[in-house]
């Protein structure tokens, strides 16, 4: 959500400029009158001196340690459903600044398997979920519901059939199958018919995302690569999950779920 960040730092900083201008030209003054029982801080300055430290703490948890998403859609059901509140680490990747998402510090990359928050480049304003199937110089296939990587074509286990719940109920009746990409195993949902089948050359600097709902996700198969100047961190854990149409509103089972 680019506007609440926008907000948030733009509070962050006028609540600051005020307390720091206080400082350096009112608040001697202010001290002296006091001393003869006859001024007090003026309530825009006790405002910015109560609001600053909890803006400039919630700033920077959000833009340097971990940041709370929601899951909107189903893309990435089963591993993550509608309603699901999620935590992402805003350092695995680098320090990023705010707003512009530039990198001023680099810490590590993502690995294959990794599922990551992003900024899709045809929906900038946007913040979008999927899983890294493809590193930079990688060669992606996928044809007849099967991933390959650099010519393997990865293991599947057939699960059974999967029941949707609440606004997952759509997806009932797809196939729930574990796909087998090293390191990562993990839940993926298939239909019968085959989406966007084809072969992909991973270029520099970018990377192959895929929806863990291989038939309804819009991800690097239809929109392309994701570079890495997009990258928003890496979701780790669930920690609240909501959903008003399904039988119980609150699932608290999936409190405190990792993310595989």
């Amino acid at each position: 959500m680019v506007w609440f960040e926008t907000i948030l730092v733009l509070l962050t900083l006028l609540t600051g400029l005020i307390w720091l201008l206080d400082r350096l030209f009112f608040a001697k003054r202010r001290a002296a009158a006091a001393a003869a029982g006859e001024a007090k801080d003026p309530a825009l300055v006790d405002y910015a001196k109560s609001f600053f430290p909890v803006l400039a703490l919630v700033l920077g948890l959000r833009s340097f340690v971990a940041e709370p998403f929601r899951i909107p859609s189903s893309s990435m059901m089963p591993t993550l459903l509608i309603g699901d509140f999620i935590l992402v680490n805003k350092f695995s990747y680098g320090l990023r600044l705010p707003i512009n998402n530039k990198k001023f510090f680099a810490i590590g990359e993502p690995q294959r398997g990794d599922v990551v928050v992003f900024r899709p480049p045809q929906h900038p304003r946007e913040d979008w979920i999927k899983r890294v199937i493809g590193l930079p110089g990688d060669h992606i296939g996928y044809h007849d519901h099967k991933v390959s990587v650099n010519g393997q074509v990865l293991p599947y286990r057939v699960e059974g059939v999967y029941t949707g719940v609440g606004q997952g109920q759509g997806e009932t009746g797809d196939n729930q199958l574990t796909e087998g990409l090293p390191g990562h195993p993990h839940f993926v949902l298939e239909r019968e018919f085959s989406m966007a089948d084809g072969d992909w050359a991973v270029p520099a600097g970018h990377y192959f995302v895929m929806g863990d709902n291989r038939g309804n996700s819009e991800d690097s198969r239809f929109w392309g690569f994701l570079p890495e100047a997009n990258l928003r961190g890496k979701a780790f854990m669930v920690w609240m999950n909501f959903d008003a149409s399904a039988d119980h509103w609150v699932d608290v089972s999936r409190i405190g779920t990792r993310i595989p």
